[in-house]
C-alpha cells in the first residue's frame, strides 16, 4: 500500500468517527429537548391545577383568603362534600347546606374529624356546629364522610344582617 491509500483509510476512519460523534450529539440533544419539553408541560399543568384548585375542589371561586367575614361564601361546590350547620345528630349527621338543603352525612370508624389542630370524636360534635365535609356520595344520596372539619363559629359582629 502506498501512502496515499493509507491517508484515505485514515481520513475515512476520522470521518466515520466525526459522523458517529455528531449523530450521538444530536441524539443527546433530542433526548434532553424532549425531557425539557415534558418538564415544561408538567410544570404548566401543575401551575394551572394550583390556580384552579379552589374552583375544582369546592372552595370559594375567589380563593380562601378573600373576605372571610362573608362565610359561607355561597360558591362552594358540593359534589363530594358539603358545608353547613349541623341540625341533627343520630347515627348519622344532618347538615343544613347551601340553599337550606339538608344533607345526610354518614360517619364511619374511618372518618377523620378535626377541630382546630386536633382530632375529636363524633360524640364531641354538637347541633349548631359549622362543618365542612369531604367524602363520597352513596346510592342513597348520602355523603359517606372521609373528613369532617369543624369550623369556628364567627363572632356575632361578623354575622350577616
Amino acid at each position: 500500500m502506498n501512502e496515499q491509500q493509507d491517508k484515505k483509510i485514515v481520513n475515512r476512519d476520522v470521518l466515520k468517527w466525526v459522523i458517529v460523534g455528531l449523530a450521538g450529539f444530536i441524539m443527546v440533544c433530542l433526548v434532553l429537548g424532549v425531557g425539557v419539553w415534558i418538564g415544561a408541560e408538567k410544570a404548566k399543568f401543575s401551575y394551572r391545577w394550583a390556580e384552579n384548585y379552589n374552583k375544582n375542589f369546592g372552595g370559594p371561586r375567589a380563593g380562601f383568603m378573600t373576605d372571610l367575614r362573608r362565610f359561607p361564601a355561597g360558591d362552594f361546590i358540593e359534589g363530594h362534600g358539603t358545608f353547613g350547620e349541623i341540625i341533627k345528630i343520630n347515627s348519622d349527621l344532618v347538615v343544613k347546606g347551601q340553599g337550606d338543603v339538608e344533607k345526610i352525612i354518614v360517619v364511619s370508624s374511618e372518618t377523620v374529624i378535626q377541630k382546630g389542630r386536633g382530632a375529636i370524636k363524633k360524640e364531641e360534635l354538637k347541633v349548631g356546629d359549622n362543618i365542612v365535609v369531604i367524602g363520597s356520595p352513596n346510592e342513597s344520596g348520602q355523603i359517606e364522610a372521609k373528613l369532617i372539619r369543624v369550623l369556628p363559629n364567627p363572632p356575632p359582629s361578623q354575622l350577616q344582617p
